[in-house]
């Protein structure tokens, strides 16, 4: 019964926590704009960064990280006193993580990508396998400078490097690859505009921030 409650708590708890979008809040709270109504219309870090600039994205990026963070830490620890273990327990943690964030409750289940909570998923389940995507990821960026393309292909490798570095269990390794499956359906967009030749690339640049200011 313990671990039935456990399991509800696991999952309805960082849903709700991560169906909260620091886009959506502070692309209205600062410039009384919605990020969903604006440039690529997805409410994330990118797409902040893209429309609003450089002074606000980055708070956007760390409260991503820091709402998933949070919940998959403490639920791993209170999973490691069971049998399914703390690996499992930030597995399934991340899952429900990055569900809440692709479809909130809060905004009528219209969420974002959900790349960065799979990040803090995937680093808290094996902090190796976290390393080896964030490296490609990061090579790929640098080179290419598409962040979905980055995305995705550091994702797909999440799997492999988990079963290299951990050999966890099968229902482990599947919820990674659920997660990995998620995020790479939710960027089919990107996908098709990588293959027509017309995704936007990133840049660490200023870009509309002062547009955008004069304008409200």
């Amino acid at each position: 019964m313990q671990n039935i409650v456990l399991l509800v708590a696991a999952a309805l708890i960082p849903y709700l926590v991560n169906g909260i979008n620091p886009a959506i809040v502070m692309s209205k709270l600062i410039y009384h704009k919605d990020i969903r109504t604006l440039g690529s219309k997805n409410p994330g870090f990118t797409n902040f960064k893209r429309v609003f600039g450089n002074r606000y994205a980055w708070f956007v990026f760390f409260f991503d990280i820091l709402k998933a963070l949070f919940p998959i830490l403490a639920f791993r620890y209170l999973f490691e006193a069971t049998s399914f273990g703390g690996q499992f327990g930030a597995a399934y943690v991340g899952l429900f993580s990055m569900l809440g964030h692709v479809f909130p409750v809060w905004y009528k289940f219209k969420g974002g990508k959900g790349f960065l909570v799979g990040a803090a998923a995937i680093g808290c389940v094996d902090w190796k396998t976290g390393l080896v995507a964030l490296a490609i990821m990061l090579v790929l960026l640098a080179t290419t400078r598409y962040m979905s393309l980055s995305v995705i292909i550091s994702s797909l490798s999440c799997p492999l490097s988990l079963l290299y570095f951990c050999h966890p269990p099968l229902e482990t390794e599947i919820l990674c690859i659920l997660c990995v499956a998620l995020l790479v359906f939710r960027h089919k967009e990107n996908i098709k505009r990588l293959l027509k030749g017309t995704e936007s690339k990133f840049t660490l640049k200023k870009s509309n921030e002062s547009k955008v200011e004069n304008n409200n």
